[in-house]
């Protein structure tokens, strides 16, 4: 009696082993299914708490003034303080590169303009981050097109004139760009390589010192943005001879485009997007996609950015995506033909 009470313990034993095992299964299969709620449930709840908007510019530029008016719309939109952060420097990298390295949570942003993505790569071999894999596009927000000016005593007032200047007496023409390795520089020698003629580039430190020495009359010529054109053209201190865009300028409306003068082959400008640190939860990059699309469509935020000059041009962020592998290889063959380095 007492041998067969002992098997019937060690029969016992296995028979609770796996029950015990199978309570445990069914505890982690029931952890395991509230998990993948709990996760959604945590992206349904971005944002919870403020934004921070990187702008790699210093404030009162044309991309800060339009970051800020998208940060504040998207605040409205989204219920949280979106702060701005300007981190100007090296040519937008250093900015670019806080974002790169931030947590990819929905909660650090950049917004910046085209030079950040593809022209940088093409002239910087040390940048701190990388054009497509340290970002998640989220949206363009905006285009802005590049203008030919000239000094209001120049005697070059259309395109065919410029052209022909430069080639009377390639020597003794300089045109002005806010800076070695940007988007106005870049923008000149697309132009120039277009029209087969050539001109001695003097970089500024910003489109403002590039400005005053325009209509100072120390530089001829100078491809600057429409935003910083507007008042000096209006103020007739500068001559516009086209902008750069396909389309003209609607804050310029009699601009018109060098595609106009004969030269199609000149479609450039500059555009602004906002960015997010690769791996972002794809819900949240969802979210502000469709925010940014809904506040672009309004006509106060169309009004605000005309009158920055730049375009209203949304795009998402499967386009933007594809604006940055298309650009790029663009500005590595404007790069190399034109020996344009950084500063």
């Amino acid at each position: 009696m007492h041998a067969s009470r002992s098997l019937d313990r060690s029969h016992a034993a296995p028979h609770a082993a796996r029950r015990a095992a199978g309570v445990v299964c069914a505890l982690t299969a029931l952890l395991l299914s509230l998990a993948v709620p709990a996760t959604a449930l945590a992206q349904a709840a971005w944002p919870s708490r403020p934004i921070t908007l990187v702008v790699p510019f210093p404030p009162g530029g044309s991309a800060d003034t339009i970051g800020r008016l998208i940060g504040k719309r998207l605040s409205d939109e989204l219920g949280q303080p979106v702060v701005i952060d300007n981190r100007p420097g090296a040519g937008t990298a250093v900015g670019a590169g806080y974002v790169a390295k931030a947590p990819a949570d929905g909660y650090t942003l950049l917004v910046s303009s085209g030079s950040t993505f593809t022209a940088n790569p093409a002239i910087r071999s040390n940048l701190p981050y990388d054009s497509v894999k340290s970002f998640d596009p989220i949206a363009i927000v905006g285009r802005i097109p590049l203008i030919l000016l000239a000094n209001k005593d120049e005697p070059v007032s259309t395109v065919q004139q410029f052209v022909a200047a430069l080639k009377a007496q390639p020597e003794k023409y300089t045109y002005a760009s806010f800076g070695s390795g940007t988007t106005s520089h870049f923008t000149a020698e697309i132009v120039l390589h277009a029209v087969g003629a050539q001109a001695l580039h003097v970089p500024y430190k910003g489109s403002a010192p590039a400005m005053t020495d325009l209509i100072g009359g120390q530089v001829p010529f100078s491809f600057d943005t429409v935003t910083a054109a507007i008042p000096q053209v209006k103020a007739g201190k500068v001559k516009a001879i086209a902008v750069t865009s396909a389309k003209r300028s609607s804050q310029l409306p009699d601009v018109p485009t060098f595609a106009e003068a004969g030269y199609p082959q000149i479609n450039a400008d500059t555009w602004i997007m906002l960015v997010a640190p690769k791996g972002t939860p794809a819900p949240v990059i969802g979210k502000l996609e469709k925010t940014i699309g809904k506040i672009l469509a309004t006509n106060e935020a169309k009004a605000a950015l005309l009158a920055q000059g730049a375009e209203p041009a949304f795009a998402g962020a499967a386009a933007s995506v594809a604006q940055i592998a298309k650009e790029m290889p663009l500005m590595r063959e404007v790069a190399l033909r034109a020996k344009i380095q950084a500063d």
